[in-house]
């Protein structure tokens, strides 16, 4: 009985693991993460994308004399794109506008992440509107690999 709860509690943590690696798409960044963000924040305006805010969760922790490796959030979208997707349900406000974090890991790598659309297609149960997600998609994996290019 034992070693059948054991079973089940390791699948289920998992699938748990799994599922939320699956929901990230994340590329490597050959920069730190400040310049990451630079590079994408240069790249998003270049295109007209609305930037409405940075957040540096390094400065945060240290504000409060914690620590943490560099990591930040870009809060951007595109009217456009998101509210047709608002339309159809506004319950995906909660994941817009977009994000996409940069952080540093414990071997000093530098990632860029982003949820990918078609899970908030699929979370939002939005149909008719994958036009709009195929857009998406492609906006930001050009966007990011723009962003993590080498010099």
């Amino acid at each position: 009985m034992y070693r059948m709860l054991v079973l089940a509690v390791a699948l289920v943590l998992s699938a748990s693991a799994a599922n939320a690696a699956d929901f990230l798409l994340k590329k490597q960044s050959p920069h730190s993460v400040s310049e990451t963000l630079d590079r994408l924040t240069k790249v998003m305006q270049g295109k007209g994308i609305s930037i409405f805010a940075r957040v540096d969760h390094q400065a945060g922790a240290k504000s409060v004399d914690l620590q943490l490796k560099p990591s930040q959030l870009l809060i951007f979208g595109n009217p456009r794109m998101g509210t047709p997707l608002m339309q159809a349900n506004p319950e995906i406000g909660i994941a817009l506008p977009l994000k996409v974090l940069a952080w540093e890991d414990k071997d000093g790598k530098v990632w860029l992440a982003y949820t990918k659309p078609d899970v908030l297609k699929s979370r939002y149960s939005i149909s008719g509107k994958d036009k709009i997600f195929q857009q998406m998609t492609g906006a930001l994996d050009n966007l990011t690999n723009a962003a993590i290019k080498a010099k």
